[in-house]
């Protein structure tokens, strides 16, 4: 069970990290700045296990790898939208951030709702609410579990 950290639709990744924050070597440097424009308090609240969920195009604008990173650095459980930016779904993907479409959750949920997420199911329970997501096949699910897509090559 985690806590919900509910943003807009059209999130870009300069929301989710700015770009001025790039400068810092490593992820872990960034990732207190995470939502910094959007939730100030952001990184100082979020608990390992909760989650961000989002409008439609979560992660549209640059192609940076960060974004996703910070997230997962944070402890993020999943990300869960309407929709997601290409890139962006690609990249979380890769480094073993599960990225979920659940398209009724967004306008059912507020932030500090607390959620569970079954991934083999496909199932997102909000107090006594159930929404249908996206059920991750089993080979995607393997890369999420060895965390990420480089992860699982180097482990084959």
């Amino acid at each position: 069970m985690g806590k919900i950290f509910k943003f807009h639709t059209d999130v870009d990744t300069d929301q989710i990290i700015a770009s001025q924050y790039l400068l810092y070597p490593t992820v872990d440097e960034m990732k207190s700045y995470a939502f910094e424009s959007l939730d100030p308090s952001f990184a100082e609240q979020v608990r390992p296990g909760d989650f961000v969920v989002a409008g439609e195009n979560f992660g549209c604008g640059s192609s940076r790898e960060q974004a996703p990173a910070v997230l997962k650095a944070l402890g993020i459980k999943a990300v869960i939208a309407q929709s997601f930016a290409r890139i962006f779904y690609r990249n979380a993907i890769n480094i073993g951030l599960p990225v979920i479409i659940c398209r009724e959750l967004h306008d059912a949920v507020e932030t500090g709702d607390n959620m569970e997420l079954s991934l083999t199911d496909g199932i997102v329970t909000v107090g006594e609410r159930q929404f249908s997501c996206t059920k991750l096949p089993a080979y995607m699910q393997g890369i999420l579990d060895q965390g990420g897509l480089i992860a699982s090559l180097n482990k084959e």
